[in-house]
């Protein structure tokens, strides 16, 4: 078990990097980590329902990402809308931030915002004279290593076809290879996290225990919460998934209902409590969510299936292959 960042360090050729999604949702490649064996098997994500037995569920993170990167109407200013603060209140990502310091106003869609506080995240408070419509004047914010514009095929692709409660302003991956059809031959729950920016940020401390994990919104349902209880075995799709799940089981001491927050850091040593299986991208490196799937599967097997997969050409990051741990 290693608790030194560096350690999670891997080399990925730039072309390795998937900027754009594949024509079809469920072509994506599913790299099969089995646990117990220490064995690695390339499939593809059509045979995921193929992987699951009788009383196991899937699931799932319905959260639906908001067009949260604006510009302002002199084109100055960019803004990330990260979550609402109040009446006509935002708390945002600037750039740049010099530009934006308490009293500072900016007009986005022909509403004034006055920034009210800066945070020692270096996050700002602006408070609106009147809603901001973000639908009308805002883009969908694709991660920062797509080093591009948002395209139109984004405003549908970068959502998951089950997305319905509103809050992201990140996608939750691992469900972008879901189609209707897929979902439908598996038996499902779905849970709610709203995927912050801090998803992105990478582990800069030395040690990881020394990192400051971000703090995110989730609820599950009643209806959720019995479905998880009497399943078999769990299977998370997604990080996102897996944090509300460990996180409720960890404070409540099994899955209940209820809706509050979560920083919860999942790195080697962990104990899970709820999950027994896991669909995931390929993630970052020195990521707290490359972290979390070695706490799930062992650093060095994780690192050794992430080595295979760029022999073998597999797609990386939000619109990249998954891997499915068993």
């Amino acid at each position: 078990m290693s608790l030194v960042t560096s350690d999670y360090d891997f080399a990925l050729p730039e072309a390795q990097i998937a900027r754009y999604p594949l024509p079809h949702r469920d072509d994506s490649r599913m790299l099969v980590l089995h646990r117990a064996e220490r064995r690695i098997e390339h499939c593809g994500f059509r045979d995921f329902p193929k992987f699951l037995g009788a009383g196991d569920l899937v699931v799932l993170n319905n959260t639906q990402v908001i067009p949260a990167r604006v510009f302002s109407d002199d084109g100055k200013i960019e803004l990330l809308f990260l979550e609402a603060a109040g009446e006509n209140t935002w708390k945002c990502m600037v750039k740049p931030g010099r530009r934006m310091r308490v009293g500072r106003t900016v007009a986005v869609g022909g509403v004034e915002g006055t920034v009210m506080d800066v945070l020692e995240t270096g996050e700002r408070l602006v408070k609106f004279a009147a809603p901001v419509d973000l639908e009308k004047v805002g883009h969908m914010p694709l991660p920062p290593y797509f080093e591009r514009e948002c395209e139109p095929e984004d405003e549908q692709r970068y959502q998951t076809v089950y997305a319905d409660a509103p809050g992201a302003v990140a996608a939750p991956t691992a469900g972008l290879h879901f189609t209707p059809e897929i979902l439908a031959r598996v038996p499902h729950a779905f849970v709610t996290l709203h995927v912050g920016a801090g998803t992105f940020k990478p582990v800069q401390a030395e040690c990881i225990t020394d990192h400051v994990m971000h703090r995110e919104r989730y609820s599950i349902s009643p209806e959720a919460a019995a479905a998880i209880t009497a399943a078999r075995r769990v299977i998370a799709v997604g990080t996102t998934s897996m944090r509300v799940l460990e996180s409720r089981a960890r404070d409540e001491g099994r899955i209940t209902a209820g809706e509050g927050s979560t920083d919860i850091f999942i790195y080697p040593g962990y104990e899970f409590r709820s999950v027994g299986s896991l669909l995931t991208n390929f993630h970052l490196p020195k990521s707290t969510l490359l972290m979390l799937v070695s706490a799930f599967a062992g650093r060095e097997f994780v690192l050794e299936a992430y080595a295979e997969a760029i022999r073998e050409g597999y797609r990386f990051y939000s619109y990249g292959d998954c891997m499915l741990v068993l």
